[in-house]
């Protein structure tokens, strides 16, 4: 094959070529816009990324360990104060239950202005308080609750109301 012979081929090339040179070069230009852009979006995030009053990256960590340092120190303070927090809430009225009642109700007289309250903390410990009217005087007693149980004998409301504290315990606990 002599050189002669290359001119046909070598002319189409050069159609082809001057053909395809104007897409070339709008590829070319798309692709270095787009690498503007890709750098521009880069300086932005380095300049995002800089803290203090050089920029430096070395500044920048070292501001982002100290305020680390103070984050862990917050929380393991937030943690103290919550651990306080929750033993002072044990020891905290938890559960109530009230029942009304007629200490009367065998001779028709008084009505349902009677009632028997329980206050317990969560370990249901408290106090059962009875109130006990009638027409011409009221009496309110109080029985302390230890462990749901009183060292004083319990009327059945009472019990009844303490029975409902504990049950008020138990569905705020199950929440």
């Amino acid at each position: 094959m002599s050189f002669v012979s290359l001119g046909p081929i070598v002319a189409k090339l050069a159609w082809w070529l001057a053909l395809a040179a104007p897409y070339v070069a709008v590829g070319a230009l798309v692709v270095s816009i787009i690498a503007v852009a890709y750098a521009i979006a880069l300086k932005w995030r380095f300049k995002r990324l800089a803290l203090g009053r050089n920029g430096s990256i070395e500044e920048s960590v070292s501001i982002l360990a100290r305020d680390m340092k103070e984050i862990k120190k917050f929380r393991s303070e937030l943690e103290t104060y919550l651990k306080v927090a929750e033993t002072r809430l044990q020891g905290t009225v938890s559960g109530v239950g009230v029942v009304r009642f007629n200490p009367f109700s065998g001779d028709g007289s008084g009505g349902n202005q009677s009632f028997a309250a329980a206050f317990l903390d969560e370990g249901g410990n408290g106090v059962v308080f009875s109130s006990l009217y009638a027409r011409d005087r009221v009496g309110l007693y109080a029985k302390p609750i230890e462990k749901g149980i009183s060292s004083y004998e319990l009327t059945g409301e009472e019990k009844e109301a303490i029975a409902q504290a504990k049950q008020s315990i138990a569905n705020r606990k199950k929440k």
